[in-house]
């Protein structure tokens, strides 16, 4: 199952407390404080996991609590830390309180680590509160509480080439085409209610990865159709491959729409480099018809069905994603 949207809450440990004792030696009658000071409690931390997809994990486990400090002991011993806990999460997610929206981090990287929630400090014993007129203090102190907040989790899909289209338009049968995935098919619109990653082996040292994600509708950016839920996936994606059914009224009008919902959402979506997909051409018979189909842009008549043009695909994919590639490094220096 795959869940995009998940809160929790998240608790360090709180710190031990100092100790108050004093040394007790033979022929010393009066041995002075040692009491040591409390363990830090542990922390939590959020790991990024490029094996994990889905947030399917926090469905029903909420609450993360990080080890409670030891506290001080005599002989001037410090308590042991407390046991830190490492939370992994999927590429993708951004992390947000959940009361203020503030975010705290944006995980897109293997292993990426992030301290969420410091453990409190361990509190001083009496051997820290020696003075020149307090020579047996019996002062201490309390371990301090540690951080705790309530978080929102938000997966935002990472992929290389995120296909968009209508309901039905072909993506996910395309997507089981050139990759290992297996999406689930039918010939009714709304079939993919669920993002779908694969991997498409273009050479045998070179792939990428290419994300389908469901159907768009008209209205899209205002939340129909669940558009806010899928369209904040293709905000990660480097590039857009855009399918049109041949089989339309009006693929023109129909590329239109696409773009305006884009558009609508984010003006970064249509910034992206991006490719036109003719899908289904099997279906249409006229030739008449396929030539008069024509875009400014770049377009590719292919079917899924019959295999036509499918590695035309890959190759334009992979070309589509390198000079994403190149325009993401510009960019950064």
């Amino acid at each position: 199952m795959f869940i995009d949207f998940a809160r929790i809450q998240v608790k360090a440990g709180q710190g031990g407390s100092g100790c108050v004792s004093f040394r007790r030696e033979k022929f010393v009658a009066k041995g002075g404080p040692n009491g040591g000071d409390g363990g830090r409690g542990g922390s939590v931390f959020l790991v990024g996991d490029r094996n994990l997809n889905t947030l399917i994990n926090f469905r029903y486990k909420k609450k993360f609590s990080a080890g409670r400090g030891q506290h001080g002991m005599g002989s001037d011993k410090r308590g042991k830390k407390g046991n830190d806990i490492f939370i992994k999460i999927p590429l993708g997610t951004l992390i947000k309180d959940v009361e203020t929206g503030e975010i705290f981090a944006d995980i897109v990287e293997n292993n990426q680590k992030h301290i969420i929630a410091k453990g409190g400090r361990g509190g001083r014993g009496n051997a820290r509160y020696v003075t020149s007129t307090n020579r047996a203090p019996r002062d201490w102190e309390v371990g301090r509480l540690g951080e705790e907040k309530h978080l929102e989790l938000e997966l935002k899909l990472i992929a290389d080439i995120g296909l968009v289209g209508l309901p039905n338009a072909g993506k996910s049968t395309l997507l089981s085409v050139i990759s290992s995935a297996k999406p689930k098919i039918a010939d009714y619109p709304f079939t993919t209610l669920e993002p779908n990653l694969g991997i498409v082996q273009f050479t045998e040292f070179k792939s990428f990865v290419v994300a389908d994600i469901p159907g768009l509708i008209e209205g899209a950016h205002e939340g129909k159709g669940l558009g806010h839920r899928f369209l904040r996936h293709i905000e990660r994606t480097r590039s857009l491959a855009f399918l049109i059914d041949l089989s339309d009224e009006n693929p023109k009008a129909t590329f239109k729409t696409l773009w305006n919902e884009l558009k609508e959402h984010s003006s970064i979506l249509v910034n992206k480099p991006y490719i036109i997909l003719l899908t289904k051409s099997d279906i249409v018979q006229s030739e008449k018809k396929k030539k008069s189909v024509k875009f400014k842009e770049k377009a590719i008549s292919i079917s899924s069905v019959t295999g036509n043009n499918i590695d035309l695909v890959k190759k334009e994919f992979y070309l589509l994603t390198e000079k994403a590639k190149e325009l993401e490094n510009s960019e950064q220096v």
